[in-house]
């Protein structure tokens, strides 16, 4: 078995309260608020988080309905355009794509329903430009439909569809007094989400995509720190006052087409000019751009296509920090975005992986721009943080950073950047030297010269960073167990914490030898105690990369020990059966060359004898965990085998 290693995948509908929409500055977003207290407006967006091995992963959600409390029919607070159109996964790295506004009935929900298309052809997978070494996938190219198999569906075909349940941590109170935010993750690291297997006879590897179970609530706290991703769409109208434009919002057609052309939808967005700060304003026809905080030059943009980075204000109303505009919409699409595959400072050019599966060089000169996104501060988020190839030196861009880049001519070769939006800057790798002041990330890639060595200071303690669970405000660094995305480390004792929690490893002996902790960290750039720099502002402990192993020892006491290829030790593997901790279990079944992917509750006695009888000595067992102090490894997720066992 082969699993993809892509973190999370979020689905956000972040309910603001909107002013009636009219033409001052203070206008909300289309569609105007109902003045009856039975809605209230909600913006839906989606998010995820990087991957290394694929270049898209592509949906096409076909709605999302709420839950009442209580009973009732579900309430559908999103139905997509005709053709659906597809979101690419892999491009949304901890940023939110806005899907549209909807109008939701006030009250109180306590679950979701996501409905995903599921016919073959619906599920898009390219694989990245450098993946893993090891990865099935051959760099740059797309799986063919017949060999991706998607689990769970329903209906017959041309209507298959996968819905997917998720129960709230806590209630959804939407309330058209309030600003409410939900934030449903789909776990892509999850062994269980994305599974390379090559069928005993067969010779291609097939790919079994599973949305039954990888989905957890995360509670989502303000609108304005959301990132988002860039914006396209066509300009219907400038407000009178000309302080706002309103887009219909489009969709990059998938796979990529040349020239590329949008899927259209009929969700409507109001952006306005940054009236205080500026909003700068590429004209891409003419090769020029400028500040403006207000339309009334710019009336031929009635009738253009768009690419909008924009930020959310705290009452829902959006403010866009950089436009580009052409006639053709191919001309702001021709743009590099996604994860940064190398950085050469030798000859200044920085490589983005699009998601075509290839690699765009991008030549950085004087004239270069670097922006860090930072809605929460307008100014900032406005501000370029260098200018110039310096700033490549001292890995402060590296890859795995996500950005969107902009180039001064889209038919020029080489292409030169004009601006680079960091939109998530990201080191991650095997965590060591943790103490008071920092700690270091080592990280090696197939491609050797991108590997980095960097120590990351944590942030400064006076510096705010966001809310905890519950929505009271941090101020300083913040970091937490990727099995439990609630229960955040913040405050005087967080560092110290966080060393403990990293100061230990499993030792399976032999070439594999110890598998240390490891983590994601998400940078902050020039915070008060580290000027023109990186300091990590939160850390996110992931499970340890064990390869696939065997069980040594059956399940005794909510454990089991298992050994690996090359390694002489077997350890011990903790697992939980605690409600709301509980290790997620997935038995994998392969049955006359058919792969069925089953989520096991060992909550529950049937469960645990489940999996007391799969875990049984020689038997092959996935574990993805974190180290603990004894030398044990705590199982976070956990997948067993049974039927026919895969050729590979």
């Amino acid at each position: 078995m082969v699993s993809n290693k892509t973190p999370l995948f979020a689905i956000s509908l972040a309910s603001a309260v909107l002013a009636a929409c009219g033409g001052s500055s203070g206008s909300s977003m289309s569609p105007p608020v109902s003045t009856t207290p039975q809605s209230a407006p909600m913006s839906l967006l989606v998010s995820d988080a990087s991957n290394e091995d694929w270049a898209t992963i592509g949906v096409k959600i076909l709605s999302i309905a709420l839950v009442p409390q209580g009973g009732g029919s579900n309430v559908t607070v999103y139905t997509a355009p005709s053709p659906a159109p597809i979101v690419n996964l892999a491009q949304l790295d901890q940023i939110a794509e806005i899907l549209g506004n909807v109008s939701v009935p006030t009250g109180t929900y306590t679950a979701a329903v996501l409905t995903l298309s599921a016919n073959a052809g619906d599920i898009l997978l390219t694989v990245a430009a450098d993946p893993e070494a090891g990865f099935a996938g051959v760099a740059g190219t797309t799986i063919p439909a017949s060999q991706i198999q998607i689990q769970h569906t329903q209906g017959t075909s041309p209507n298959l569809t996968v819905p997917v349940n998720v129960n709230f941590v806590s209630p959804l109170v939407v309330s058209a007094s309030q600003n409410n935010a939900l934030n449903l993750e789909f776990d892509l690291d999850h062994p269980a989400f994305i599974v390379g297997h090559v069928p005993p006879g067969a010779g291609a590897t097939q790919w079994a995509v599973n949305f039954n179970g990888p989905v957890r609530h995360h509670p989502l706290h303000g609108l304005s720190r959301l990132v988002l991703r860039h914006t396209y769409g066509a300009v219907t109208a400038i407000a009178t006052d000309n302080s706002s434009i309103t887009i219909t919002k489009e969709f990059p057609t998938q796979p990529v087409a040349s020239p590329e052309t949008a899927t259209g939808s009929t969700q409507s967005l109001q952006i306005l000019a940054d009236n205080a700060n500026g909003t700068i304003f590429y004209d891409v026809d003419a090769k020029t751009h400028t500040v403006i905080k207000d339309f009334s030059q710019e009336a031929s943009l009635v009738g253009k296509s768009v690419r909008v980075a924009a930020r959310y204000q705290e009452n829902g109303t959006l403010v866009a920090t950089r436009i580009w505009a052409s006639a053709q919409f191919n001309n702001v699409w021709l743009s590099p975005e996604g994860h940064v595959l190398h950085v050469n400072t030798g000859t200044n050019v920085v490589t983005v992986s699009n998601e075509s599966g290839r690699g765009v060089d991008l030549v950085v000169d004087g004239q270069t721009q670097f922006f860090f996104r930072q809605p929460e501060n307008a100014l900032a988020d406005a501000t370029p943080i260098a200018t110039g190839p310096a700033f490549l030196a001292s890995h402060d861009l590296v890859r795995g950073f996500k950005v969107h880049a902009s180039v001064v001519d889209p038919l020029a070769t080489p292409l030169l950047a004009q601006s680079i939006d960091i939109e998530v800057a990201k080191y991650d790798g095997k965590i060591s030297a943790a103490d008071m002041g920092g700690f270091t990330y080592s990280r090696t890639f197939q491609t050797a010269s991108d590997d980095y060595s960097i120590t990351l200071p944590y942030l400064d303690s006076g510096t705010a960073n966001g809310t905890d669970a519950m929505g009271n405000p941090i101020t300083g660094y913040k970091w937490w167990n990727f099995a439990f995305p609630t229960v955040i480390s913040s405050g005087t004792n967080a560092i110290s914490q966080f060393i403990a929690a990293t100061d230990n490893s499993v030792n399976f002996g032999g070439s594999v030898g110890a598998v240390p902790s490891r983590g994601v960290s998400f940078a902050s750039w020039n915070d008060p105690a580290h000027a023109n720099g990186w300091s990590a502002s939160a850390t996110v402990l992931t499970p340890s990369l064990l390869p696939l192993g065997v069980v040594a020892s059956g399940l005794i006491g909510n454990a089991f020990t298992m050994s690996v290829p090359g390694g002489t030790n077997a350890p011990s593997v903790q697992v939980s059966s605690t409600t709301a901790s509980a290790t997620l279990v997935y038995q994998v079944d392969m049955t006359h060359g058919v792969l069925t992917i089953s989520p096991i509750d060992i909550t529950t006695s049937g469960g645990m004898a489940a999996l007391t009888s799969g875990l049984t000595a020689g038997e092959p067992v996935a574990v993805y965990g974190l180290p603990q102090l004894d030398g044990s490894i705590k199982a976070y997720v956990l997948a067993y085998y049974t039927g026919e066992l895969p050729a590979a």
